[in-house]
């Protein structure tokens, strides 16, 4: 199996799982703003690669560092201190934060631990925090601890961000 491969199949063959999230984007109207303060850009360059994206990606942001979340999305210094920038109420404010600084209808924002340092007991390496947003509607946040090298952290995160929003778009369609 391939990265990014869930091992779904259609008519067609064998496709991605970022060839599933970008058609049904399209099909859904979805313009897509992506948050990774984890992975790096690991999502947007995964939807990118797939011919079309363009329809679906309306933009991108990668703030690892608080200053980068407050000056380019909006999220509150006090949060950042309060609860970390690896915490639910950031990926919330990021999302939030990414849908007011961007036209996109639909935000994914994700902040993490890869790995390999950085890790603390209340706070280990492999913690991440997903969330999918819809402007105008309710947040969805999830934590999760992926095993594994950074690496395998990172594809961990980029693939349960794309299956939350599918599953968010199965809901709300």
């Amino acid at each position: 199996m391939t990265p990014g491969n869930d091992g779904q199949d259609d008519a067609r063959g064998e496709r991605t799982l970022e060839e599933r999230v970008l058609e049904r984007c399209q099909r859904a109207g979805v313009r897509l703003v992506l948050v990774e303060a984890c992975a790096g850009g690991l999502l947007c360059g995964r939807l990118t690669e797939v011919p079309g994206a363009s329809a679906v990606v309306e933009r991108g942001f990668v703030p690892y560092s608080y200053e980068s979340k407050v000056e380019q999305l909006g999220v509150p210094l006090e949060l950042l201190q309060a609860h970390g920038s690896v915490s639910a109420q950031a990926a919330q404010a990021l999302a939030q934060g990414a849908l007011e600084h961007s036209r996109a209808n639909w935000a994914i924002a994700e902040t993490g631990i890869a790995g390999p340092g950085g890790g603390t007991p209340n706070k280990p390496v492999g913690l991440a925090f997903i969330a999918v947003m819809r402007r105008g509607g309710e947040v969805t946040v999830e934590r999760h601890v992926f095993a594994g090298a950074r690496g395998q952290v990172r594809d961990a995160v980029a693939r349960r961000a794309f299956a939350l929003l599918l599953e968010r778009l199965s809901v709300e369609s």
